[in-house]
This record gives C-alpha cells, structure tokens and sequence, in this order.
C-alpha cells in the first residue's frame, strides 16, 4: 500500500507534513507507516495499490482522469481564491525596472514544468490574454528552481503556485532577491487522490478529521484550512495550452 504527499513536501514543513500523515492513518485505521519519498511523482501516482496522494490539477486533466479517483481538495486559504482554490504568483527580480506583466512581453519564463498548471497552463494562459507573449521558456525542474532561475538572471520571470511562493519565502535566502508583479486567476487547487475503484468517501472523512485533529501549529505552518469536494469536470474544464517550447 502507497501513500505520498509530494505537492509541498518543503523541508520547514517536514515534521509537520509525517505527522499530518499519521494523523491520516489513524483516521482511516490503514496505510503504511511512513510516507513514500523515493518514487517520482508519475510512478507514485501509478501505483496499483495507492492509498493516497496529491496532484496538480494539469496531470490530472492530461493524463490521470480515468486512471484514478479524486478524493477532495485541501483548502489553504490563499489570498483571491475560494475554498479549495489556488493561483499563481508571477515573480521577477526585485531590481528589474518592469513592474506589471504587460512589461514582460518578449521576456524569458522559468517553467517548472510542461504539466504543470501553476508554473506553466496558468500563467503562460492569463499572459496571453493580457496581450503578452514570452519570448523562450527555460526548464527548470521545480518551482523553488523557477524562483532561483529568475533570481540569478537566468529567465525574466517566472509564475509560481502561490503556496509554493509562501515556502519559497520562508526557506529561501534569495527569496527577497524577487518581486510579485502580478497574479493568475484562481483555478481548483491540487487534489488528494486514491487509486481507481477506491471508494474515496472514507478516505475524504479521514483526512478532514485528520485535518481537525492536527495542532494549531501544524495546521499554521501547513496552511491547512480544510477540505471540500471539487467535481472532476471543474478540473476537466480548465484549458490546457499546448505544452513550452524549451530553450
């Protein structure tokens, strides 16, 4: 049996991320007793006997509908969005004389990933209804890479998961290198998931227990507000852009 949680697994909140798991496997009386680390994102999602774990909502739609079940969606209490609703920041150096998307027509992006929605459908989507057209894409891996390419002058900007951009902040000391210039219209935020066939109604009442029962400070440092159930055709009507071409 497989259980991850690998959407914000920062290294601040690690501590409370093990114990927010064991909270989980109290509730639902199952699952192994540590969390999966060692399995990339794609092979842990595609385990037959997955318990649980959490996805973006550009996997999902892309490759994981039908393959999977959705179980709810947490609710981090993001600044715009609604229950269950994340965006994303866009990031530029805090030196760089542009200070609105508009003056980034023709810039370089740091793209986290082609399949994802905060750092690439997102972002590259809201640009170009504003008119604005990036100039190259750099690949970077993640989005603590995105942030770090942006600040070393390696790409112009760059969009981020707003979540990621809080942990980002904490962790990291090239975080006051960079500036938000402006931010993505919400979209449903990343789901838990169990395998298919799982009935994820238990698996839902868990974790919202699990939730109830963590302290206040991990509930803080985990942003953990609460859960909600987000239909998989909201996910499923999001747009999807035709995936970067890397520089």
């Amino acid at each position: 049996m497989h259980a991850s949680l690998p959407m914000y697994d920062f290294a601040s909140v690690r501590g409370a991320t093990d114990r927010f798991w064991q909270a989980i496997r109290a509730a639902l009386g199952q699952g192994p007793e540590t969390l999966i680390r060692d399995l990339g994102v794609w092979q842990a999602w595609a385990q037959p006997d997955l318990l649980l774990s959490q996805t973006c909502g550009l996997p999902y739609r892309s490759r994981l509908h039908g393959t999977v079940t959705l179980v709810g969606t947490p609710d981090y209490g993001l600044p715009g969005c609604g229950p269950g609703e994340y965006n994303s920041v866009y990031v530029a150096r805090a030196d760089d004389p542009r200070d609105g998307l508009s003056d980034f027509d023709g810039a370089y992006i740091a793209v986290n990933s082609a399949t994802s929605q905060s750092g690439w459908a997102g972002p590259i989507l809201y640009a170009r209804t504003n008119d604005v057209r990036f100039g190259g894409a750099v690949k970077t891996g993640g989005h603590v890479a995105s942030a770090r390419a942006v600040a070393s002058g390696q790409a112009d900007i760059a969009g981020l998961d707003a979540l990621s951009w809080h942990f980002i902040q904490v962790e990291e000391s090239f975080a006051p290198d960079l500036k938000v210039i402006d931010a993505t219209p919400p979209t449903p935020g990343l789901p838990f998931i169990t395998r298919l066939g799982q009935d994820p109604v238990p698996i839902f009442e868990g974790l919202k227990a699990a939730i109830e029962s963590l302290s206040e400070e991990d509930r803080t440092a985990l942003c953990l507000n609460g859960l909600v159930r987000i239909e998989p055709e909201e996910y499923l009507a999001v747009p999807t852009p035709a995936p970067p071409v890397f520089n």
